[in-house]
């Protein structure tokens, strides 16, 4: 076993598990409620093998072709492939074979792509709605009038699961702010659940937020920074 004194990821990756652990505790909630999603773009492929031999399995994944090459070189690994970036209906194809998971569905279009090219071999493929909480204009994501609407629709299509919600609200340094923002998340969710959705998956809270996030019911946590730090892609700084 690598000392973590010795290596910076290790360190990170213990200290990253135990301050979830702490925000669940925090929160009320039961230990290991909440799954860490490695967010992975631009970080080289022997990184995540480190990660991986560190017990991470799940890696979030925003550029297509990176992804793609990454999952070839660690094809011999049991992981779990997130695709948390745009996608345009062109390119869907990649994210229908290869991922278990994308969290950023925001149209019909691109739903019915997916599940015709859902491999019929292959589970579902599990599907968070992104919605635009912030309602910033340059970001993507459906408006919260819109989720209803487009639940129902991908709940009639075959090859995906419909697991729940996905997002990423403006930047602010308030915890209280914080909270109030991924409240209206869990609001939208649990009307879905009411509508007769059977969900399970809030996917909120990064780095600077993820203690809010988890107060207020997210299953899984998008980390980045915390986890691979500085992306100087340096192979000595595992």
């Amino acid at each position: 076993m690598v000392s973590q004194r010795q290596n910076p990821l290790a360190a990170r990756y213990a200290q990253l598990i135990m301050r979830i652990r702490h925000a669940e505790q925090q929160a009320g909630r039961s230990a290991g409620s909440v799954q860490l999603l490695a967010v992975s773009k631009t970080v080289a492929a022997e990184r995540l093998r480190y990660a991986a031999l560190l017990g991470q399995q799940a890696f979030g994944e925003n550029y297509l072709q990176e992804a793609v090459s990454k999952q070839a070189s660690l094809s011999e690994l049991d992981l779990q492939w997130h695709f948390i970036g745009p996608l345009q209906s062109n390119k869907s194809r990649a994210v229908a074979e290869k991922f278990n998971w994308l969290h950023t569905l925001d149209r019909l279009k691109l739903a019915q792509r997916l599940s015709a090219q859902r491999p019929e071999q292959m589970p579902p493929l599990n599907i968070c709605l992104q919605v635009n909480i912030s309602g910033e204009q340059s970001k993507s994501g459906l408006l919260p009038s819109e989720l209803s609407q487009l639940a129902a629709n991908i709940a009639e299509l075959p090859g995906l699961q419909l697991r729940g919600l996905m997002a990423l609200p403006a930047p602010c340094d308030n915890f209280d702010e914080q909270r109030r923002i991924f409240a209206s998340v869990r609001k939208l969710y649990q009307q879905l659940v009411d509508e007769g959705h059977p969900l399970d998956t809030l996917s909120m809270g990064m780095s600077a937020d993820l203690e809010a996030a988890v107060a207020e019911g997210a299953t899984i946590v998008r980390i980045g920074s915390a986890l691979f730090g500085a992306r100087d892609h340096n192979p000595d700084n595992l």
